[in-house]
């Protein structure tokens, strides 16, 4: 899902998957997060074990 919250674009990407991501473990998520972060932007993750993994991105967007 894309939308536009104010001045702010949200990006919400979710699987199907067993759950259980884990940033701090590997590069990949935290790789993204860091890609995230250098925009001035958020990242959230939400994966409780049995899934699904959520993936909320908030970038600045100019109004």
């Amino acid at each position: 899902a894309i939308a536009r919250a104010g001045d702010r674009l949200v990006v919400e990407v979710r699987d199907d998957g067993r759950g259980g991501a884990d940033v701090t473990a590997g590069t990949g998520l935290q790789g993204l997060r860091d890609r995230v972060a250098g925009l001035g932007g958020s990242m959230y993750v939400i994966s409780p074990p049995g899934g699904p993994t959520t993936i909320s991105v908030e970038l600045p967007c100019g109004s």
